[in-house]
């Protein structure tokens, strides 16, 4: 795991193996950021002019490696691009410096010690410069049996003015945790089938949840069984690996308020007796990415003592074809007694998530945001960079894009046509699981909302878009799982725990 650290000292004394500064894109050139101003000097005012003939803009991700001059204790010096050059008071955008922050960390791989004197004149910047440079570091290793790769980047040095110190120190901290919590749930994400399924998962989660003191609660099949959690198991009938239901608690002594997280946890998702067709589930891995990113996101409140109580509800399977699995046309009574008939295997993220739904609206809490990869039809509404939000209260709904924007996830508001509704009925049950094929992301999210409790606001994350990127990586976001959403519900909690619970 990469170090964070705070450093006051100048960047061109910093006895580090490689200094990062920011460069930005001028009228008439590129333009060298706060913080490199003693690098500048070192190369007697040279270096803008340097980079512009090396063909530097500025532009966001590039990143140019250059031979430090004397007077700088460092051998090697990396600019990276920040986009247009900002003059005015609010300095760079959080999320440029995310991402410029990544990038320097991917670029620099191997090395020790990397100082990052990127423009962090506040502690949103210097936060933002630590938390893209922690997940910029990032790297699944766990399988590789050769050292082909360089490992990431030991310790990173975030280069802070003196007088705000205590400030950065304090922003530095909270994005080593949250950057250690979404880590883990990209590693999560990243762990293939045949290791991560839901007993594998359900243990990974006690043995976490207790090192952080939060109550672990997990319901095995025959507890499922008992207590009538008719969709997670029929969901996971078909698999020799039998279901779970994991409840994770960060209760604080002081707090006032409560949050629900319920998470998608389909370990492998091949569409059961609807089977998937191939090029459509090498990737199936990542189906679980919505009760990853609750579990890390209740990690990270705990860690981050927010005075809120928080519930994470991870609903675990793993959805095969097999003679035992559910079939088209059956019909599964669910937590809380409703029916509803199965006309698509595939459809099974919000069979658990429906039960799941219904257990933590037993415990009343103040709101409850539900986080999934649940629709293909989202990924081809909004791409692959953008989740969709859907909620029963409007207020709400807007709480959770501003947490979503304030942490620089792209999040669009989705609406629930009533008009879809009707596609959901059934002739032999309370309601199908599949209806109406276009807007079927709009569809699955009506479903969800018939399992809300009434008068909890609720809000449902679709992110079967960013969960994954399978391209190459780009600023902090890596190959493979992505921990989308993580931030997004840390942020939702601290905004909750500060400005009321009554989810408006």
């Amino acid at each position: 795991m990469t170090a964070l650290t705070v450093s006051t000292t100048l960047a061109a004394a910093l006895p580090a193996d490689c200094i990062v500064i920011g460069v930005a894109k001028g009228p008439r050139g590129p333009v060298l950021t706060p913080g490199a101003a003693g690098v500048a000097e070192a190369f007697d005012g040279t270096l803008a002019e340097l980079l512009g003939t090396l063909g530097v803009t500025g532009a966001a991700g590039e990143a140019v490696k250059l031979p430090a001059p004397a007077g700088v204790r460092t051998g090697l010096l990396l600019a990276v691009g920040l986009g247009d050059a900002v003059d005015n008071d609010d300095g760079y955008d959080a999320e440029a410096l995310r991402r410029a922050a990544g990038v320097a960390a991917r670029s620099v791989a191997g090395a020790g010690v990397v100082a990052l004197a990127l423009p962090a004149e506040t502690a949103e910047a210097v936060e933002a410069v630590a938390t893209g440079g922690l997940l910029g570091a990032y790297a699944f290793t766990t399988y590789r049996t050769s050292d082909h790769a360089p490992a990431p980047v030991r310790e990173l040095a975030i280069v802070a003015d003196r007088a705000g110190r205590p400030d950065a120190e304090a922003a530095v901290r909270r994005a080593g945790v949250l950057g250690h919590e979404l880590n883990r749930a990209r590693d999560l994400v990243n762990t293939p089938a045949n290791d991560l399924y839901p007993e594998s998962f359900a243990a990974l989660v006690e043995s976490a949840g207790r090192e952080q003191g939060l109550t672990v609660e997990v319901l095995d099949e025959r507890a499922l069984t008992a207590g009538g959690f008719g969709g997670i198991l029929g969901v996971g009938q078909g698999s020799s690996r039998p279901p779970r239901l994991v409840r994770l608690a960060h209760a604080h002594p002081e707090a006032t308020a409560s949050l629900a997280f319920v998470g998608k946890g389909i370990t492998y998702d091949s569409g059961g007796i609807s089977l998937k067709p191939v090029g459509a589930n090498e990737i199936m891995k990542r189906d679980m990415s919505g009760a990853a990113a609750v579990f890390a996101a209740v990690l990270a409140s705990a860690r981050l003592g927010l005075r809120i109580n928080v519930t994470g509800w991870l609903a675990l399977a793993e959805n095969m074809p097999s003679g035992s699995a559910v079939r088209p046309g059956d019909v599964l009574r669910m937590y809380g007694g409703r029916t509803v008939e199965v006309l698509n295997t595939d459809a099974e993220g919000r069979l658990v998530l429906a039960d799941a739904l219904v257990r933590a609206g037993d415990e009343r809490p103040d709101a409850i945001v539900d986080v999934a990869t649940l629709t293909a039809a989202m990924r081809y509404g909004l791409g692959n960079q953008l989740f969709g939000v859907m909620s029963n209260d409007d207020a709400f709904r807007d709480r959770v894009l501003s947490a979503a924007d304030h942490e620089g996830e792209r999040a669009w508001p989705m609406p629930l046509p009533t008009e879809l509704r009707g596609s959901l009925n059934s002739r032999v049950a309370d309601i199908a699981n599949y209806g109406e094929r276009m807007g079927g992301g709009l569809v699955a999210g009506l479903f969800l909302q018939e399992f809300v409790p009434a008068g909890v606001p609720w809000a449902h994350l679709d992110i079967a878009g960013p969960a994954f990127h399978e391209g190459e990586p780009y600023g902090y976001t890596p190959n493979g799982g992505t921990g989308c959403a993580v931030r997004t519900l840390v942020r939702l909690a601290e905004d909750t725990a500060t400005g009321g619970h009554d989810g408006s």
